[in-house]
């Protein structure tokens, strides 16, 4: 029989010993990979068959369609939002009325001055003027704050309170 302490005996005891560390780094390894498989079940759930990888490429897709359909969400909005500002611009925005004695014969302020103006300043200034025996009303379009004809006082003043202080 052959020694422990003889070439051979030492070559077998170095052989067992790379087994024996080789053996518990593949236990070691076994274990690590145990885990990770573990995590990715964590992140992919149970019945998940893709790996990290395919899993990140769907995260992605979908990350890119999503934002693909809130830009397009976003333009429609914008789109929507200019044309309701666009009507809401031709809305009557201004408005005033001035209460007036025409004929300095009645009283009670029975004539009256109403601007109705939207936010270009653009509109009609309606006038009703009462005499004793009959009414009439006048009706005046303003174009950009400038009126087509000459305005009454009264009816200036009505444009005046309705668009306010003019800010420069």
């Amino acid at each position: 029989m052959h020694s422990l302490t003889s070439t051979t005996g030492i070559v077998a005891l170095a052989g067992a010993g790379v087994a024996a560390v080789s053996l518990l780094f593949a236990v070691y390894l076994a274990t690590r990979v145990r885990r990770l498989r573990k995590a990715q079940t964590a992140v992919l759930g149970d019945n998940g068959q893709r790996d990290l990888v395919a899993h990140a490429e769907r995260l992605e897709t979908g990350f890119t369609d999503l934002r693909e359909w809130v830009e397009e969400t976003m333009e429609r909005i914008a789109e929507r939002m200019n044309d309701a500002e666009q009507r809401v611009d031709g809305c009557v925005a201004h408005t005033a009325v001035v209460r007036y004695d025409a004929y300095n014969e009645l009283s009670g302020q029975q004539s009256s001055s109403i601007a109705l103006l939207d936010s270009r300043r653009t509109g009609v200034v309606l006038s009703s003027i009462v005499h004793r025996d009959q009414a009439r009303l006048y009706v005046k379009r303003v174009n950009e704050g400038e009126p087509e004809i000459t305005l009454s006082p009264e009816e200036q003043q009505a444009v005046d309170n309705a668009l306010g202080p003019v800010s420069a």
